[in-house]
């Protein structure tokens, strides 16, 4: 009998023997017992713990060339086709759905998110009439730029102890330019710290 590997490579080699289709481990132990020669067989079924008879089956196949000249176990395209290639409406289908769903980042347009979660997308498709698994729904959300709304904080931030004095200023400035015959202007500052606010009156 073969004296055999060092633990490290036997290790490596069970690891790389379990990650193989049934197929394929076979065939590897077939190689991995020619490799030894006398007591192969043996030494290798005992170290994959499997069958005899399997290590022998794999040595079959291995000199069976039309065997191992097959290159697909399946005709080409004769995998399951995913419902995204499937469908032609599939697209125009989930848009419709989010239509009135959407929301979006008013600091950036090309950020956009719904409120509607994978298991309600797929109940209106359904009513459409298309019937999809929310892991489709996934991959469609990812198709079209959708990304997961970021958490809000639940807990407030302390309060300024002049922040009344603060909005009462805003206030008295604000009644003040309405009661003078100055253009008054709406301006959208959403975004934090893009509008530093005058407050003096300009002569």
């Amino acid at each position: 009998m073969h004296k055999g590997y060092s633990d490290e490579v036997k290790q490596d080699m069970r690891m790389l023997y379990q990650s193989l289709s049934e197929k394929d481990r076979r065939r590897y132990g077939a190689v991995e017992a020619k490799k030894l020669g006398h007591g192969g067989i043996v030494y290798i079924a005992s170290l994959f713990d499997c069958d005899e008879k399997t290590i022998r089956k794999g040595i079959s196949e291995l000199n069976d060339h039309d065997c191992m000249e097959q290159e697909r176990i399946r005709r080409e395209g004769g995998g399951r086709q995913s419902k995204l290639e499937k469908y032609d409406n599939i697209d125009r289908i989930f848009l419709e759905v989010l239509r009135e769903h959407t929301a979006g980042d008013p600091m950036d347009e090309k950020v956009k998110w719904t409120n509607l979660t994978r298991s309600d997308i797929a109940k209106h498709m359904l009513v459409k009439g298309l019937q999809v698994s929310k892991n489709i729904i996934r991959k469609l959300l990812k198709k079209h730029g959708y990304v997961k709304r970021k958490a809000l904080k639940k807990s407030s931030s302390k309060q300024h102890k002049n922040r009344d004095c603060q909005f009462n200023k805003i206030s008295v400035l604000r009644k003040e330019y309405e009661d003078s015959d100055n253009p008054i202007l709406s301006i959208d500052a959403k975004k934090k710290n893009s509008l530093e606010i005058c407050t003096e009156r300009v002569n």
